[in-house]
């Protein structure tokens, strides 16, 4: 009786272990590229118990903060984005505890471990969040978080996503426009760095644009257009020899000799199958057609350039966690395939029969089977890439017109920042998203 409460709970728990499905992802994805950002975070929000696990608290705050910034809804996306730094910094000295699952069941059984880019991003909305409110010093908090991040990450890896060199730039912005140059030309310097050093591997160099002589007598303008989609992540399965199995899972030990009798035994048994199907995770690119955009205003024109590309980040961050999933994913199935002989080995000592051996040790593969399920979170409503332009034009109040365009070159839309104040020597921060 006290086994079958056991396997009843176990099977509730790991049905609570889900992430947001492929077809949840796609539909908020519809609603952003028509620019029906209120009713993304109305969908977002309602499926919070269906698509959310409790554990996943920070990534369901996350998702609704990029949207709700995409409305301009800056005071309502702050609040969110707060609460995600406040759960992953408490996730963060409480991990240790969440990792037997993980080794047990599935990765879905711990909370979702963010992405060092994500991270990263963070700061950089939070900042962009207070200069749409005009709380400078506010931004210039969270470009400091941002670049103490970025240079302790920097000293603690040797290789993969080891700095942002767009949230390093955008840093040195905001530390201008507070009047701290020392810091500005510090998160400058860290900035033209990281994108010589991993500009090539993030898919992005360095922006080139024109400051004219006279800037300290016009008003600036920076424009930044979130454009695209992201990859999303999905499960995708497939077949290896149980012998490639123990070599993965063995890859920490010396020799054989030092895994355990019950290793030893599931290897035996795993022969019996020559194979296990094993689930893991894989980037699916989305579907976008426009691929620039360019500004008019005060009679001139101004391309963006692209600063930041967050698909290729995705990239980055996934290579980098995969020797970790596959030596995981390999562990699991070892130990229920341990979990399997000894069911059938205790089916068989109660009844005395070979078949109800059989039959107990096929029922733990089975339900190990089914709780075999890749991870495929992610801080899905981030765009594809971040593309910006520098224009300086005279002081006053001006209608800035943004234009997109498609990979033909065509013009398919355009957005209008209406009656933007600028002062002179001053400058204004907007921000637009397209999808389509």
């Amino acid at each position: 009786m006290k086994a079958r409460v056991y396997l009843l709970g176990l099977i509730v728990f790991c049905s609570a272990c889900a992430a947001p499905s492929l077809r949840y992802k796609a539909e908020v994805n519809k609603l952003v590229a028509a620019g029906k950002f209120q009713e993304a975070d109305n969908l977002i929000s309602s499926k919070r118990k269906k698509m959310y696990g409790k554990q996943d608290n920070a990534l369901f705050y996350l998702d609704r903060s990029v949207v709700l910034h995409d409305a301009q809804e800056a005071i309502q996306s702050d609040f969110f984005l707060s609460q995600a730094q406040d759960r992953i910094e408490e996730l963060y000295t409480k991990s240790a505890t969440k990792q037997v699952g993980r080794l047990l069941i599935n990765d879905l059984t711990a909370p979702y471990e963010m992405g060092a880019y994500e991270r990263a991003f963070t700061y950089f909305y939070r900042a962009m969040n207070f200069l749409q409110q005009d709380k400078l010093m506010d931004a210039a908090v969270e470009a400091r978080k941002a670049v103490f991040f970025l240079d302790q990450l920097r000293g603690s890896k040797k290789s993969g996503y080891r700095d942002d060199p767009f949230v390093q730039y955008f840093s040195s912005l905001i530390f201008e426009s507070v009047g701290q140059r020392s810091d500005a030309r510090i998160a400058r310097e860290n900035a033209l760095n990281a994108y010589a050093n991993f500009g090539e591997k993030l898919k992005v160099s360095a922006p080139e644009f024109s400051i004219p002589a006279n800037a300290a007598e016009l008003g600036e303008v920076i424009v930044v257009h979130y454009n695209g989609l992201l990859p999303l992540k999905k499960n995708a399965t497939i077949q290896v020899a149980w012998d490639r199995i123990m070599s993965i899972v063995s890859a920490q030990h010396e020799n054989r000799s030092s895994l355990s009798p019950e290793v030893e035994n599931a290897i035996t048994a795993g022969w019996m199958g020559h194979a296990v199907t094993l689930s893991y995770p894989v980037l699916e690119p989305q579907h976008y057609t426009i691929a620039s955009s360019f500004v008019e205003a005060g009679g001139q024109t101004y391309p963006t350039q692209k600063v930041a590309d967050l698909a290729a980040a995705a990239k980055v961050d996934l290579e980098e966690r995969m020797p970790g999933i596959w030596f995981r994913t390999a562990a699991r199935a070892v130990a229920k395939q341990i979990a399997a002989e000894q069911a059938r080995k205790a089916a068989k000592s109660a009844t005395k029969e070979e078949a109800w051996g059989d039959l107990a040790g096929l029922i733990v593969n089975i339900f190990g089977a089914a709780v075999e399920k890749a991870d495929t979170r992610q801080w899905f409503t981030l765009p594809a890439e971040v593309r910006m332009t520098r224009l300086f034009v005279n002081p006053g109040v001006q209608n800035i017109r943004i234009l997109f365009r498609n990979r033909n070159g065509n013009i398919v839309e355009e957005h209008i920042f209406e009656n933007v104040e600028l002062q002179r020597g001053g400058r204004v921060f907007l921000h637009v998203r397209t999808a389509r």
